[in-house]
């Protein structure tokens, strides 16, 4: 399946479009991948470009946090981070609806979300405070950061896929694993997938996110 990648701005900050053959007699699909902290959109797409989605428009976004030399996040962290989330979603509103404004030719009928540490935290953060109504999250390392207290919570239920390993030097298991649990509590419907992998993206990780947005 050929891909066509180019790169635009959105708001101001850079975004990586991915445009397959498009059938549109069939459902098409809008999947947004987030990167992790101190990282970049171009990372993401590596990644990315292993997923073999049909009839599935991809986007990679550049966080909005500067990290410093080139690279990007998506909040700050520290005793402002509740505010830095909040100006996350607002972002993540804002490039969603730049999506279906650019792709008004495709007629988009799901947005879904998934991410790899930071970026899988990202996606959580979204499914259960976010503007936008989407389908399924992929996380693979992602946690859960302080939540701003002035944002409800959106009440429709999602699919999400949760990955982390035992032996993640960075994300530690517990908090891979209570993050997945207050989804699961907010009423989502959770799949808990438990490696024995470190901080990595891996290629059992991409098969098991491609096989879930297949379904």
């Amino acid at each position: 399946m050929t891909i066509q990648y180019q790169n635009t701005l959105w708001n101001n900050k850079k975004v990586i479009i991915g445009e397959p053959t498009i059938d549109k007699s069939k459902p098409v699909k809008l999947l947004i991948g987030f990167h992790g902290a101190g990282s970049t959109a171009e990372n993401m797409l590596v990644q990315g470009n292993r997923l073999k989605l049909d009839n599935t428009l991809l986007i990679f976004p550049e966080g909005p946090v500067d990290a410093g030399e080139g690279l990007w996040s998506w909040w700050k962290d520290g005793p402002g981070q509740p505010k830095s989330v909040e100006a996350f979603l607002t972002f993540t509103d804002e490039m969603i609806q730049s999506a279906q404004n650019h792709f008004t030719n495709s007629s988009i009928h799901q947005v879904s979300l998934w991410g790899f540490s930071q970026g899988g935290a990202a996606s959580l953060v979204y499914a259960l405070l976010g503007s936008h109504k989407v389908f399924k999250i992929a996380s693979v390392c992602g946690f859960l950061p302080e939540l701003p207290p002035s944002v409800s919570v959106s009440s429709s239920s999602k699919q999400i896929l949760g990955i982390f390993g035992t032996n993640d030097e960075v994300v530690p298991s517990f908090l891979a694993d209570y993050a997945l649990e207050e989804m699961k509590n907010k009423g989502h419907e959770v799949q808990i997938k438990e490696t024995s992998q470190p901080h990595e993206l891996n290629t059992e990780n991409l098969a098991e996110i491609c096989s879930f947005f297949k379904e």
